[in-house]
């Protein structure tokens, strides 16, 4: 089964998210626990898991479904000390407010290197933040996204996914969220029937399908390996529906949430029941 929905507003508190969710008739839902661009913020309230907490059991929301993101501001793979430090802090911040609301993962973008180390450097750093809070937290899973691979960042290639997984201690607590518009734009060709199969059978062969936790469903605005990050809404760009009606019929990405980033969320109601109806 497939459990669709959106990245929605936890604007007034966390708790409006499920509702936010419902409201669009979503089965899944992302959400940042806190402000995004901002490297505090206040704790979450202890009403206010608790709310969310009972919001999602009123909704039907369990854990799996839902994929909270971490912040813009954090780069694991940071070349700074100092820097690198502020990033593993705000990092385990964003574990601990998963474990707080009753999540199991937590999306993030994996790091840059920012054209002062190498790749290998950057990578070892990513998993190196990431077994620092593993140790520092317990049942939330480390879910790496992959990029577009725009300026420094990393995990554009499946194989830097690969890498960094590789030197993850605890294996049961690492995975993988693909976004379909950034894959096109590092370079896998989701646009076709066969290009869908072999981006893929490469994703099984490199990583693993028991790794992924969650997908990102976007179009893309801009071309094919552009390297360049715009989502666009589901038909309207590059990829087509055709991507997504593949997708939607493939069982693979069952049981897990599969996330709208679209830029227009006021068609984020009629982009779910359009997803749902695919699935048939």
């Amino acid at each position: 089964m497939k459990f669709v929905g959106a990245h929605v507003s936890a604007s007034g508190g966390v708790e409006n998210a499920p509702l936010n969710a419902k409201n669009i008739g979503a089965t899944a839902f992302a959400l940042f626990t806190k402000n995004q661009r901002q490297w505090f913020s206040t704790p979450i309230s202890q009403k206010s898991a608790e709310l969310f907490r009972e919001r999602c059991k009123e909704y039907n929301y369990s854990p799996f479904q839902i994929l909270p993101h971490d912040s813009y501001l954090i780069n694991l793979g940071h070349p700074q000390k100092e820097a690198l430090e502020k990033s593993r802090s705000a990092f385990l911040d964003e574990m601990q407010r998963c474990e707080q609301l009753g999540l199991d993962r937590l999306n993030f973008h994996p790091g840059s290197h920012l054209n002062q180390i190498s790749v290998d450097q950057c990578l070892k750093l990513i998993a190196e933040s990431i077994n620092i809070t593993l140790n520092k937290t317990k049942g939330v899973t480390a879910v790496i996204e992959n990029t577009a691979g725009q300026g420094t960042n990393l995990g554009f290639e499946f194989e830097q996914i690969a890498q960094i997984i590789d030197m993850v201690e605890d294996k049961g607590r690492v995975g993988v969220c693909v976004d379909t518009c950034h894959s096109f734009a590092a370079g896998y060709d989701l646009s076709s029937a066969e290009g869908f199969r072999k981006s893929f059978d490469h994703f099984e062969n490199v990583v693993g399908f028991r790794y992924l936790r969650g997908m990102h469903l976007n179009d893309a605005k801009k071309g094919l390996n552009s390297r360049v990050d715009r989502h666009d809404s589901i038909g309207a760009g590059l990829l087509g529906e055709e991507t997504f009606r593949i997708l939607m019929k493939d069982t693979r990405f069952d049981g897990m949430p599969l996330i709208l980033e679209t830029p227009d969320e006021q068609l984020w109601s009629e982009e779910i029941s359009k997803l749902k109806a695919w699935q048939t």
